[in-house]
C-alpha cells in the first residue's frame, strides 16, 4: 500500500467515458487545491473507458509533471464502486475526498466538508437533501423524484438517519476510509449505501453537509435500470450486514 508522508488531501475521481469533462475537471481541481497551500494529490481511476479519457489524462499529466495527478487505468468497466474502492485504497492523504468527474458539486465545496471533519466527524457527506442558504441544487424533476424514492427506501430497509446517500461528494478521514473501503464489496452505484452501513455498524461519526450541486448533462446513471439494480443491492445489504 502506498505511503507518502505529508499528503494532507487526496482527491479520488472515478471516470468512465469522461473525455468531454476530464481536462476541465483536472484544471479546476489543480487551481483550487493550489490555493489551499497544502500537500495534495489526485487519483483518477479510469474504469474501462472506451473513449479517449485515459489518453487525455495521460497527456495532461505529461504536460504537468509535478506529481499531483496520478492515473489508475484498467481495460474492463467494473462499476463506480469498484473504481472508487481502488482509488481510495491508493490514496495516502490524511483526508480523502471522493468526487464525480463532472464536478456536479463544485470542488470549492470541499471546504464545507473539511469543517465537519475538523469538528470531529469521521465522514462528511455532501447532501442535496439537507439545505441551507447558498447551497442551491439543480436537477431534473425525474431525477429528484427517483432520488427521494430511493433514499426513502434505503432509510426504511437498511440505513437510518441519512437523507442523501447518493451524492457523489464525500470526504473521509484516512483511518475511516481505509477501514470502510477495505471491507466494501459492491461494485455498482449502491456502494455508497454499503459504505455508510459499514460506517454506522462501526460506530463512526457521520455528518451531512448541504452543498451546491447541479445535474451533469452526460450523467452515467440510467434511472430505471440502475435503480432496480440498486434496490436489489439494498436488500442484499440487509441480509448480509
Amino acid at each position: 500500500m502506498p505511503t507518502e508522508p505529508g499528503i494532507e488531501i487526496s482527491v479520488v475521481i472515478p471516470v468512465y467515458n469522461e473525455e468531454k469533462n476530464i481536462a476541465q475537471t483536472m484544471r479546476r481541481v489543480r487551481v483550487f487545491m493550489s490555493l489551499k497551500n497544502l500537500p495534495w494529490e489526485c487519483w483518477i481511476v479510469n474504469d474501462g473507458s472506451s473513449d479517449n479519457t485515459a489518453a487525455i489524462v495521460r497527456a495532461a499529466i505529461k504536460d504537468n509533471p509535478d506529481g499531483f495527478f496520478k492515473l489508475v487505468s484498467y481495460p474492463a468497466n467494473h462499476g463506480k464502486g469498484f473504481a472508487v474502492r481502488h482509488g481510495v485504497l491508493e490514496a495516502s492523504g490524511r483526508t480523502i475526498l471522493v468526487t464525480d468527474a463532472d464536478l456536479s458539486a463544485p470542488i470549492k465545496e470541499l471546504d464545507k466538508l473539511m469543517i465537519a471533519l475538523a469538528d470531529g466527524y469521521d465522514i462528511a457527506l455532501g447532501s442535496r437533501a439537507v439545505r441551507s442558504p447558498g447551497a442551491d441544487v439543480k436537477q431534473s424533476f425525474k431525477r429528484w423524484c427517483a432520488g427521494r424514492l430511493f433514499n426513502s427506501l434505503v432509510r426504511l430497509i437498511v440505513l437510518r438517519g441519512i437523507a442523501d446517500t447518493q451524492c457523489g461528494f464525500k470526504c473521509f478521514k484516512k483511518e475511516a476510509a481505509r477501514a470502510l473501503f477495505s471491507a466494501q464489496k459492491l461494485d455498482g452505484f449502491s456502494f455508497d449505501v454499503e459504505v455508510l452501513c459499514l460506517a454506522q455498524k462501526k460506530g463512526l461519526r457521520i455528518q451531512e453537509v448541504p452543498v451546491m450541486w447541479r445535474e451533469g448533462r452526460d450523467t452515467r446513471v440510467r434511472l430505471f435500470r440502475d435503480s432496480l439494480k440498486m434496490l436489489k443491492d439494498v436488500f442484499y445489504l440487509r441480509r448480509t450486514l
